[in-house]
């Protein structure tokens, strides 16, 4: 059966840069066991099939794959699909702001598109309440996983597990060593285990921008752009006292990978949680046809 996928760039307004994402946009009919095995042939950090939802509520459901699994949610992804959606006509256009609902493992969360002109500007995703759990792990341990030394982190800042639908490591590092990072991917895994899917390694550079590196615990050793986690390193900072609420956050990511992206976060507060929305912009790079 053919299916048609997409290649878009996500989390930057020109091609070739951002975090790339492939998007199978007829992805009912297919197993899990299908659906890995065209993740892996996509060998890009996600993948996204969409599919029918199974309630009446959502839009669309979106299963999310990586190489090795699928996730309940993540950012570029859900960032990318839903640009790619509104410029195929799924989402009808209108001047301003488009509410809809998406079905995802982590749940059925809104979806905000901007058209301006009839075409998709911005989108920005809801993500889950903030959850925090302390980081009970070798500093030591993990400073070598990243060829960093124990000076390189920042010491003002605690390293902390944080979640908006899936669990990240993240490490705040001074803003050198953040160049520095070469990540080892075995020794991460065995830190991480099932804690965590990454080791968000950011730098405060004023009090509305940061740098971050998304490290990957797998062969894909880096991600160019990471909403989730950037959405989690929001929540965080308004907990910490560093930013405070419905602030814009902008994140740089990618820079090192010569792949530039820049992730848009405010954090609002819902019934005394914190639950960020994460922004942002994709382009479609091509299209084509595959057999499954």
């Amino acid at each position: 059966m053919r299916r048609h996928f997409y290649h878009l760039d996500v989390f930057t307004d020109k091609p070739l840069a951002g975090n790339p994402l492939a998007v199978i946009t007829d992805g009912d009919g297919l197993s899990p066991r299908q659906m890995q095995a065209i993740a892996r042939e996509m060998n890009l950090s996600e993948t996204v099939f969409v599919q029918k939802p199974t309630g009446n509520r959502a839009l669309a459901r979106l299963r999310i794959f990586t190489t090795k699994c699928e996730l309940p949610l993540a950012g570029h992804p859900v960032i990318g699909t839903w640009f790619l959606l509104a410029q195929l006509g799924v989402v009808p256009a209108q001047e301003g702001s488009v509410q809809v609902l998406q079905q995802t493992s982590a749940g059925v969360l809104p979806v905000e598109i901007i058209f301006h002109e009839g075409r998709p500007l911005r989108v920005a995703m809801t993500q889950k309440q903030a959850e925090f759990r302390p980081a009970r792990i070798d500093r030591g341990a993990l400073v070598r996983a990243l060829a960093l030394g124990p000076r390189d982190l920042d010491p003002s800042l605690p390293i902390e597990y944080v979640s908006t639908g899936i669990f990240s490591l993240l490490v705040p590092v001074r803003r050198p060593a953040l160049q520095k990072i070469e990540p080892n991917p075995p020794a991460l895994r065995r830190l991480l285990r099932d804690s965590g899917t990454m080791a968000y390694c950011f730098a405060v550079e004023n009090r509305n921008t940061l740098f971050a590196r998304g490290i990957l615990p797998w062969e894909i050793r880096e991600d160019a752009a990471t909403g989730s986690a950037a959405g989690s390193l929001g929540a965080y900072l308004v907990h910490q006292g560093r930013l405070k609420l419905a602030t814009l956050l902008e994140i740089h990511q990618g820079i090192e990978m010569q792949r530039p992206s820049r992730i848009r976060v405010e954090v609002l507060a819902q019934h005394g949680k914190l639950v960020p929305r994460v922004s942002g912009t994709a382009v479609r790079i091509m299209e084509g046809l595959m057999e499954t």
